[in-house]
């Protein structure tokens, strides 16, 4: 039979690692500190500046969409369309400085 607990035992076990907050002490963050972090994450993930096109790179340039899908092995296609649902629509040139590094 296990011994019963004591009175002066604290709410957390001794064997919970110290990084784990006790449940009774986590506090949210105020509605300022949401706002602010809301605002922080637009601007971040904003995502690439759209640029014009390059006049060199128009589309007359770029080959044509069942030429470029023929290029992936049929097995590379399945595996997208059963993971993803991935359908090639498009073609379209996309500038370097929009690809991360």
């Amino acid at each position: 039979m296990a011994p019963a607990p004591s009175s002066e035992a604290s709410a957390v076990p001794e064997d919970v690692p110290a990084a784990v907050p006790n449940p009774d002490e986590t506090r949210w963050p105020d509605e300022a500190a949401e706002s602010a972090m809301g605002a922080e994450l637009r601007v971040r993930d904003a995502g690439p500046a759209v640029t014009a096109p390059s006049p060199a790179g128009g589309a007359a340039n770029l080959p044509p969409m069942d030429t470029l899908i023929a290029q992936i092995s049929a097995e590379t296609r399945a595996v997208l369309d059963e993971l993803f649902r991935a359908k090639f629509t498009t073609v379209r040139r996309v500038p370097e400085s929009a690809l991360k590094t």
